[in-house]
Order: structure tokens, then sequence, then C-alpha cells
């Protein structure tokens, strides 16, 4: 090994004992004086100098000093490039693959051609939702997969659960988010149900209607048709 390799072989050794020093200072301070934070996820560096990141509970994301003498909630914001890089860390840490979400535990609905495709997890007690689906009768050549998703009370798991067992789901569905008429009383196996909020818990899905495109582009909140329209476009190309 020549000079030049050796040397550098020796700077990164010591860099990555000066690290794994500095992670294990923080998360022995941390560790005592706020037991919350017992458990850290993982440490690394922010992009800002002495700042370092700590992640818990798989998405939450701090800041801290490399001794761990302060802490920082909030959002690190890049104001070179204007860019939240908070939110677009706990954005990749809460990515859903379309393609690995469990559709057997959900419902199809098939307006025209069915090409386009979507994924929503809704609460049938969801106002916001309501008036979600209804404009969502405006788009077309499009297949949604449904996911129920009762967060809000007992009452929207029990009309999930009537949903879930009607003859015709996608029906009972719209009949009760677009035109108001209630779920008729059903039973069956409704365990998929309980599989979709655990699901929306591991994925830190807090609101509903939460829309997620073929891309894995995921947006939170009732947004209207032609914005439906726009995320289908860009999800396709």
């Amino acid at each position: 090994m020549n000079f030049a390799k050796s040397a550098m072989l020796c700077a990164t050794v010591v860099l990555a004992m000066g690290v794994s020093a500095q992670e294990a200072t923080i998360r022995k301070n941390l560790a005592e004086r706020i037991p919350q934070l017992a458990k850290i996820d993982e440490i690394s560096k922010s992009p800002m100098t002495g700042l370092f990141e700590i992640r818990v509970n798989g998405t939450e994301i701090y800041y801290t000093d490399a001794e761990g003498n302060y802490l920082v909630q909030g959002s690190l914001i890049d104001t070179k490039q204007h860019r939240n890089l908070t939110e677009e860390r706990v954005d990749k840490l809460t990515a859903i693959s379309f393609d690995a979400l469990p559709f057997k535990d959900a419902f199809t609905i098939v307006r025209g051609n069915g090409k386009r495709k979507l994924a929503v997890f809704e609460d049938p007690n969801c106002g916001y939702c309501k008036r979600f689906e209804r404009d969502l009768q405006n788009v077309n050549d499009i297949t949604i997969h449904m996911f129920l998703y009762p967060i809000l009370s007992a009452d929207s798991t029990e009309k999930s659960k009537h949903i879930w067992c009607a003859n015709d789901k996608g029906k009972a569905w719209q009949d009760w988010m677009v035109r108001d008429q209630l779920p008729k009383v059903a039973s069956c196996d409704s365990a998929a149900i309980a599989r979709n909020v655990e699901i929306g818990r591991k994925y830190k899905i807090t609101g509903t209607p939460t829309l997620i495109f073929a891309n894995g582009t995921r947006v939170p909140g009732a947004i209207s048709a032609a914005d439906v329209e726009k995320q289908l476009t860009t999800a396709k190309n």
C-alpha cells in the first residue's frame, strides 16, 4: 500500500471513530436527560455544520448538537434552494410503494378503461372524504383501490364493516359517500379493516382522505378533480 492510500485509510478510520464517539455521546446524554429518547433509531450528520439528525419511532425527526446538549424540533430549511429538508426526509421515510400496497384489503371501483391507478385511504364519517368522493365522480378512465380506514370513531368502524361486507362494496360505498344512503347492516370476515388501520399507522397516515398515486406520490387531503387529473398525468409520465 502506498503512502497516499495509507494516509487516506487512516483519515477515514479516524473520521469514523470521531462520528462513532459523537453518536455514543449523543445517545448517552439524551437517554439520561430525556428518557423518551432512550431508543434512537438513527443518528446522522445533517447538511448544517455541527447539527445532527436524530430519527426515532421510525419517522420522527429531531436535531441536536454533537453532545446532545440541545434538542431542536422543527423544520430544517435550505434557504439557498428554498427546500424544506425535514419534510423531504420524512416524505422519503414514509414513502409507500404503490405496488407493495395490500390490494387484497381494498375494493376497486373502475371507471372507463380503468388504465390509470389510484389508491385512497378514507373514513366513511369524514366530511372531507365525502366532498372528495363527490368531486372524484368527474374523473374517468381510472381504477380506484379503496382502503377503508376508520380512524374517527367507533361508528366509522361499524360503517366500514357494513360496507366491506356488502354484496357490492363499491356501490355501498358510493351510495353512502355520494348519495347519503346508509349501508345495510351486514357481517363477514372484516379483519382487512383492522389491517388497513395498522398499515396506516406504519406509514403515518394521520388524516383522510390520503391519496397514493402509481408513482408513489402521496397527497394528504381532499384535492379537486382537476388536481387528481394533474397527479394522474404526472404519475403516468
